[in-house]
């Protein structure tokens, strides 16, 4: 892997610039670029908000992978535009009253300025009954991250399993991302086995590489 979003449990948000920029270094010292930060969840607040992309600029990456307020739009847009960093804002499924599925977020965005835009996981899209390779597909404009899992299942409490042994069709979702000339980071987001969660994680990206290699 070569590629990481940074997360508060790599780097608290309430982290130094020194700290942000020494735990970068790390990562790139281990030959791993980070390309986005995140979930983060934003309050409907200016100084909250900057705090995320404040975090952001000091690590360098260009994505901020968000949970905001739907009010909190003109704020998110006058960041954007300030700190020239995009935002992913991620869908959560069935139980987030914020943005369930992509969709969702692809309609707040539309008014805003286009480095506002969406990260698709793949599982929590599936469990809003949305087919997670059509809505790559119809959201290519402003996606700028994508979280990749298989689940056990699409129901409300369907749970990440290891790549292939569930019910995402992984296959059309690589053709899609594929299709649309994806250029951003694409992150396998292992949420079983947190304890443990190599071999697992092991087993779904050697999974992802084979159907890639077939795609191909």
């Amino acid at each position: 892997m070569s590629y990481v979003s940074i997360k508060d449990f790599h780097l608290p948000l309430d982290s130094t610039t020194e700290q942000r920029k020494a735990v970068a270094a790390q990562f790139k010292a281990a030959g791993i670029t980070p390309l986005s930060v995140g979930n983060v969840t934003m309050k409907n607040d200016p100084g909250d908000i900057r705090r995320a992309f404040e975090y952001a600029r000091d690590i360098g990456v260009p994505t901020i992978v968000c949970s905001p307020e739907p009010e909190s739009m003109k704020i998110l847009e006058t960041m954007v535009k300030e700190f020239d960093i995009k935002i992913a804002i991620h869908n959560h499924g069935p139980e987030d009253k914020k943005f369930p599925s992509p969709y969702d977020v692809w309609t707040a965005v539309q008014p805003y300025d286009k480095r506002v835009g969406l990260c698709i996981d793949v599982g929590h899209t599936a469990r809003a009954k949305v087919d997670p390779a059509e809505a790559i597909r119809k959201c290519r404009e402003r996606l700028y991250d994508c979280h990749l899992k298989d689940i056990d299942s699409t129901a409300p409490d369907g749970k990440t399993i290891e790549g292939g042994r569930g019910v995402l069709d992984l296959k059309s979702i690589f053709r899609a991302l594929l299709d649309v000339r994806y250029p951003y980071l694409a992150s396998f987001e292992y949420e079983k086995d947190e304890n443990d969660p190599v071999p697992g994680l092991s087993e779904t990206i050697g999974y992802a590489k084979g159907i890639v290699a077939g795609l191909a």
